[in-house]
């Protein structure tokens, strides 16, 4: 069992500081797909987020033209935030190193220690297990004006 992914605040607050244009790999034309909300709050909190997807490339999700690779993306991108399961991550981590990405984010259920240490090595910030939409809100404090993480929502029966 790999040891549990522990990630400090301030390395979390720098990367979605520092960045201000993400690739998201495995972005989906379905509207109620997880990559899609996660795009749209992104976008809303002043990101560019460039979607990449093969098999919609071509198309536009949320504005934005649908890439096939990353490779095909002509801004500078500070960010690949990855939506493939953890094998595929791999290759993925290579291409952000190949086009000069400052950080690897892959998403949650996404681990691949392998890809992250080769990111690591070429000096790239790297993120594992984690959503940038649900970091950004905990961070922000948005969370809590739902009730998450106040006490005010739980999943515990109330003691009379």
């Amino acid at each position: 069992m790999p040891e549990p992914l522990i990630y400090d605040d301030d390395y979390i607050r720098g990367i979605l500081r520092r960045a201000h244009v993400i690739a998201m790999v495995g972005a989906s034309t379905n509207w109620n797909r997880p990559s899609y909300f996660v795009m749209k709050y992104l976008q809303r909190k002043s990101y560019r987020v460039i979607p990449v997807n093969p098999a919609a490339a071509g198309q536009e999700i949320l504005g934005e033209p649908v890439m096939a690779s990353l490779a095909d993306i002509k801004a500078p991108v500070d960010m690949v935030d990855i939506f493939r399961n953890s094998e595929a991550a791999g290759p993925i981590a290579d291409e952000a190193i190949a086009i000069g990405a400052k950080t690897v984010w892959m998403q949650i259920g996404v681990r691949n220690d392998a890809a992250a240490a080769r990111a690591k090595t070429a000096g790239l910030d790297v993120v594992m297990d984690r959503c940038p939409k649900i970091e950004y809100s905990r961070l922000c404090g948005e969370l809590s004006w739902l009730g998450m993480n106040s006490g005010v929502i739980s999943a515990k029966r109330r003691r009379v």
